[in-house]
């Protein structure tokens, strides 16, 4: 993806991002909030930045001057603006995962050495309790979501109207302060326990290499509408949606939750989006459930093979009403996190949505690869971005092998963690433990996680997740983990289970059975059929059905040996 499609700033570091964009959009909307039906409040780009500035300087009033100071809270403007005024000019920002129990929360608090946090009215009397302990950091806590202080708790709003105050009096010791691009300024937790998460330590020229290399390659401008849907502290939707959003000067406007989001889409006339495969399987559903009550759905079937051989924008005339379901404006749908279903895929394309799959990680800032207008295969999350190489490691008689990334968006450091740091490191590569291949046009395919692949006696290996996504194409299976275990006889005969989490009534309902096993006879019946399309040695032999859903991450993957240490009790 070595061409430049479209004109992206130069920038060195996120202060210097909000300095140029803020001059170019300066006018136009930054956020559009809901503050009642049919009314809004609009902050325009310029305002953004003076509230940036202010609360900025507050917080170095405080003494806050390159403290770390952590961020939690559902997705809101004000969350955003706190996240710029630690990391442009005041401190090392922490974000943390909103899902958090309060147990888990103190621990990263203590772990993080943060001495603030920003948070909202959810997480009020869990930080207050943490605080009171006294035996963390934290000397401030500040609320979000409130008009005036509460006692010790600093309302955000407030620290920013004492920051217009210590500006007009000539304060300039946050507008003033000088960014180190190459130090870690952003500390990010990975998903898992928190005994167990490693800390990622990003910079500047990590994040903002990203911007650059994202702006140059995709369709995103000061014309674009951009619904904020993920969890915010994720660097996906962190650098994809919000900071992507003001670096190109778009609006962004806030989901009421996943019930709401094709409301939200119609509302607000959304134009991009950035999501996982879960959500767009959701609005298609939501699309043809709507076109199927309208006695459409044949007509549409016929019209998708009669114009399939057109443009995506052709295609968008032609199926103008269901766009217009979605208010009209969609131009860019991104889905990342986990693989996309290709028939998903398929589908928004040939309706003349524009979906693309992109992928990354924590430890890239995110982005590694995307699909764009120019650059799309089904199946691929599309071609590496400008600023990396990116390698297949030792690969198969297939081309599966280890992603290896090397480039300016390759984090640091796992932050005081120097073994697990040498895991992945090996000099500039990082090593990503997932596994893919890239076809002879540079475009690549990811096949699943080094450390989750099966491998057999006949030195064959599965990819669980490959297997996964046929198994959850069945009717009333919700998830699934597919895991090999050997026969107890003979160590090295792997034998391929499977774990269904399924909708047990839906099943008796279809099916008029009862019992347990009738279920078994009935589920196995349609694994049967998966295994007659594979070669035998992924042959599935024995199920596991279950309705209690699979332990996960809070990044929404599958911890696989907590799952098959549950189902062993």
């Amino acid at each position: 993806m070595e061409k430049f499609f479209y004109k992206s700033l130069e920038i060195t570091d996120l202060k210097d991002m909000l300095e140029k964009s803020g001059e170019v959009f300066y006018d136009r909307p930054a956020y559009r909030i809901r503050v009642e039906e049919g009314k809004y409040k609009v902050f325009t780009h310029g305002e953004v930045r003076r509230m940036v500035d202010a609360l900025g300087t507050a917080l170095i009033s405080l003494g806050l001057k390159d403290k770390r100071i952590a961020v939690i809270g559902e997705n809101r403007y004000e969350w955003e603006i706190a996240y710029l005024a630690i990391v442009c000019g005041t401190g090392i920002v922490v974000p943390l995962d909103k899902s958090l129990p309060a147990n888990e929360l103190e621990n990263l608090i203590k772990r993080s050495e943060v001495e603030a946090i920003f948070f909202t009215s959810k997480y009020k009397d869990a930080i207050a309790k943490i605080k009171a302990k006294g035996d963390t950091n934290l000397k401030y806590i500040i609320q979000m979501d409130i008009d005036k202080d509460d006692r010790d708790i600093i309302s955000e709003k407030e620290l920013i109207s004492k920051g217009e105050i210590l500006l007009e009096n000539d304060d300039r010791n946050f507008v003033d302060a000088v960014i180190d691009p190459n130090k870690m300024s952003i500390m990010l937790f990975t998903s898992g326990t928190t005994a167990a998460s490693k800390i990622v330590a990003l910079s500047h020229k990590n994040i903002c290499t990203n911007l650059m290399d994202l702006g140059e390659v995709l369709d995103v401008n000061e014309t674009d509408t951009v619904l904020s849907i993920l969890p915010i502290h994720h660097v996906f939707e962190c650098t994809v949606g919000f900071l992507l959003a003001l670096y190109k000067g778009a609006e962004t406007v806030f989901c009421d939750g996943i019930r709401h989001l094709v409301d939200n889409l119609y509302e607000y006339k959304v134009s991009v989006m950035a999501c996982v495969p879960g959500i767009y399987e959701r609005i298609f559903k939501i699309i043809r459930k709507k076109i199927e009550k309208d006695g459409k759905l044949e007509k549409i079937l016929e019209d998708e093979e009669k114009y399939k051989n057109l443009t995506i924008e052709e295609r968008k005339e032609k199926f103008k009403e269901i766009h217009d379901m979605l208010g009209g404006r969609i131009k860019l749908f991104i889905s990342g996190a986990a693989a996309l279903d290709r028939r998903i895929e398929e589908k928004y394309r040939l309706l003349g949505l524009n979906i693309v799959q992109g992928y990354g990680l924590t430890e890239t800032s995110p982005v590694v690869a995307i699909g764009t207008n120019s650059y799309h295969r089904i199946g691929s999350v599309g071609r590496k971005l400008p600023s990396l190489d990116v390698k297949i490691s030792n690969p198969n008689q297939d081309g599966i092998g280890e992603i290896i990334v090397k480039g300016p968006t390759v984090m640091l450091e796992y932050f005081g963690n120097k073994e697990a740091t040498d895991e992945v490191m090996d000099g500039e590569c990082f090593h990503t433990g997932d596994l893919g291949r890239m076809d002879e046009d540079g475009y690549l395919f990811i096949c699943g996680r080094k450390k989750s692949v099966i491998v057999l006696k006949n030195g064959k290996n599965i990819f669980p997740e490959e297997m996964e996504n046929l198994v959850n194409k069945i009717e009333d299976v919700e998830e699934s983990m597919i895991f090999g275990m050997a026969k107890s006889d003979d160590e090295d005969d792997i034998k391929i289970n499977a774990i269904l989490v399924v909708n047990k009534n839906g099943l008796k309902e279809k099916y008029g059975i009862e019992t347990d096993e009738e279920i078994y006879k009935v589920l196995y019946s349609k694994v049967k059929k998966i295994n007659n399309v594979m070669p035998p040695y992924k042959a599935i032999k024995k199920l596991v059905i279950t309705e209690k859903p699979l332990i996960k991450t809070t990044t929404n993957k599958i911890k696989r040996q907590a799952n098959l240490d549950a189902i062993k009790k």
